[in-house]
């Protein structure tokens, strides 16, 4: 399809370089026919850009409103927490659900009120950190970052869904032929949720609120009663007091427990990068983009705060009426208390119907805590490959994302065979990586602000989870696996992609330069035409353009009347995509010079050529000489620093850019 390029800035024709415009757009190069009804149906739906312009086009809401989107992921974990927390620790869950509170409260809330500061557009620790490393080890870190992101998410959908159907299938009420069909139960309920997404789920935060509100209603009736319960019945906990004396003989071996039981309850932490993501959804005040970005940073820290002061009392209130009412077997695999303690509970001291209206609520917010994990997957790849190349274009698009998760999320169902337990250390894998890449944001951000404290304080943090982390993986390797296939699979999908994408244009548009736009109008008054010589510059000085021209006159069909420009482009950092460019003129003696800064440069002359055809209405001829060497090792040179066999590449671009051979710019190669 032919590449149109449209002027941005028109100038008045007074001089002949004020008639060339400073600014040409140009749209980018469609590869795909025209598609098919379904094809239409899949990519009607895009998704919103990431940064100020989302910002833009989202819907806000008061950030309590927010915080209950935020909620249906970190406040859902109650469901299925106090009994993962039984099971890691024993009679010593309080205490070492009291480690995650003072973790949360003291560690995670004041390091993730700092990333909401430098990340006011809900970009994250992700963000921070890929703007401390450039270039491709860059771009790799966020690939493999965005690998245990995946893997957090996709596992939140995944042991979200299996909960919900233990809730479900644990029920009185439900028929006994739909026992023990977990794995079918949870599939229909990731096709359900699968197709939610594909129809448009654009209601979320007004669906959140009475699911949150509900649900932590139910919770704080289910513990004031067995607190009753705990009063009435002092032998329950004298029996826990027994449990926990057994189980301990010291302060040292309480405390290892603890700390050994610390990396699964990481669970219980989930919210806090949601809750970044979330942010440009939370209205904001303000006449200045700085007094808006301000007052979204304000609101989505109280947001940060109240989420994690309310979890913290549920976790403990729950972790101790849990561990004192329950005897122990009920959490193993095949108890009733697994993976449903509060549910348990609720049954046993609120009767049938009370409980089955617990077990809906909590089907229910765990299926919605899958769906706000699916909305954030939806916004990771638009967010960061395409700007690196590396996503394909219809990864924009809602549908076929949603279709990939929603096949990604069967099978690992499938793998684990819709166990909670079995899920638990791949869910803490995922979350502990993203929450380590935080912390170590954070902390360099305080040691080049010199905050002494912040130092410390974040160091340590960074030591903790980075233990959790080892010892997750080390405790349940099955997470790391999962996600190295979800790193292996986002760095190969990358790769191929990028290589696929490789001629694109992939310049929005070209900058010219008040020198520049005289140099091309000088050219232009000797004989009306544009010649060109691509030149890769060594010294810079007068001799070495004089011999370049004699050169490409003896070997191309330079008109010897012309004044010819030479195009140099210089490599600044090869591993990003989508660019503009800023053409600068520049003389040396009596030659005349375009030169540009950009990330390649086969697609930037290119890009430059077409833009000066629609500037100037001239078609440019540009002479190039062949280079000598492998044409293999051009094309990884090409891929990852840039440059490769450079008049070649230039022509292909051009071809698929501008269809027909007679509008495109004339290219050249002679030696």
């Amino acid at each position: 399809m032919r590449v149109v390029a449209a002027r941005v800035v028109s100038c008045l024709v007074t001089t002949p370089s004020d008639a060339i415009p400073e600014v040409v757009s140009l749209r980018q190069t469609k590869r795909d026919t025209e598609p098919s009804p379904l094809g239409k149906w899949l990519l009607a739906n895009k998704v919103a850009p990431a940064g100020p312009e989302a910002g833009e086009k989202n819907q806000t809401h008061s950030w309590w409103k927010v915080m209950t989107l935020t909620g249906v992921d970190y406040f859902s974990t109650l469901s299925y927490l106090p009994a993962i927390a039984v099971l890691a620790a024993g009679a010593l869950s309080p205490v070492a659900t009291l480690l995650i509170v003072v973790l949360t409260l003291f560690g995670m809330l004041p390091m993730y009120r700092r990333v909401a500061k430098q990340s006011p557009h809900g970009q994250g620790s992700v963000a921070m950190l890929e703007k401390l490393l450039p270039f491709w080890r860059g771009k790799i870190f966020v690939l493999v970052l965005l690998g245990f992101v995946a893997t957090s998410w996709i596992i939140t959908i995944t042991l979200s869904s299996a909960d919900a159907t233990v809730h479900l299938l644990e029920n009185p009420f439900v028929p006994e032929a739909l026992r023990g069909a977990n794995v079918i139960v949870t599939v229909i309920l990731l096709l359900v949720l699968g197709g939610v997404f594909l129809l448009g789920f654009n209601e979320a935060v007004n669906v959140a609120i009475p699911l949150v509100a509900v649900f932590l209603l139910l919770n704080a009736i289910v513990i004031g009663v067995s607190i009753a319960a705990i009063v009435a019945e002092p032998g329950s906990l004298q029996n826990w007091l027994e449990r926990l004396t057994a189980s301990s003989g010291n302060f040292g071996d309480v405390a290892r427990t603890a700390v050994f039981a610390f990396p699964l309850l990481v669970l219980g932490l989930s919210g806090f990068e949601t809750g970044v993501s979330m942010m440009p959804l939370v209205k904001s005040d303000g006449f200045t983009e700085f007094q808006v970005l301000a007052s979204r940073v304000r609101n989505t820290r109280k947001l940060l705060t109240t989420a994690a002061v309310i979890m913290s009392a549920y976790l403990l209130a729950t972790s101790v009426v849990t561990t004192v009412l329950i005897p122990a077997e009920e959490f193993e695999e095949g108890g009733e208390a697994n993976g449903r303690a509060l549910a348990y509970l609720a049954h046993l001291y609120l009767g049938e119907g009370f409980g089955t209206v617990y077990d809906i609520s909590s089907v229910l917010i765990l299926w919605f805590a899958g769906a706000s994990a699916m909305a954030g997957l939806i916004n990771i790849v638009p967010r960061y490959l395409p700007s690196y190349g590396m996503a394909p274009e219809w990864s924009k698009a809602i549908r076929p994302v949603v279709l990939v998760y929603t096949g990604i999320s069967i099978i690992i169902t499938i793998a684990f065979n819709a166990d909670v337990n079995a899920q638990a250390g791949a869910y803490a894998t995922g979350i502990l990586a993203m929450m380590v890449s935080g912390a170590v944001a954070v902390t360099i951000a305080a040691v080049r602000k010199r905050e002494r404290r912040a130092t410390f304080g974040f160091s340590v943090l960074t030591a903790v989870l980075i233990y959790a982390l080892l010892a997750n993986v080390i405790e349940k390797p099955d997470g790391i696996a999962i996600s190295s296939l979800f790193i292996a699979g986002i760095i190969t999908v990358s790769i191929i992609s990028r290589a696929y994408r490789a001629t694109e244009l992939r310049v929005e548009r070209v900058e010219f330069n008040a020198t520049a736009r005289r140099l091309i109008a000088e050219a232009l008054s000797v004989d009306g035409q544009l010649n060109l010589i691509a030149n890769r510059r060594q010294t810079g000085h007068a001799d070495e353009y004089a011999e370049k021209e004699a050169s490409q006159r003896g070997m191309n069909p330079v008109p010897s009347t012309s004044k010819v420009l030479f195009l140099e482009v210089d490599v600044v950092d090869p591993s990003t995509f989508r660019q503009t460019l800023n053409v600068r003129g520049v003389e040396v003696g009596e030659f005349l010079i375009l030169r540009i800064d950009s990330a390649v440069v086969p697609n930037t002359i290119a890009a430059t050529l077409l833009a000066l055809q629609e500037a100037t209405g001239v078609r440019p001829q540009c002479h190039f000489e062949w280079a000598e060497g492998n044409p293999i090792a051009y094309l990884f040179k090409y891929l990852l620093l840039g440059r490769g066999d450079t008049a070649p590449l230039v022509r292909e671009i051009l071809r698929e850019a501008e269809k027909d051979p007679k509008q495109r710019p004339g290219i050249h190669v002679g030696g």
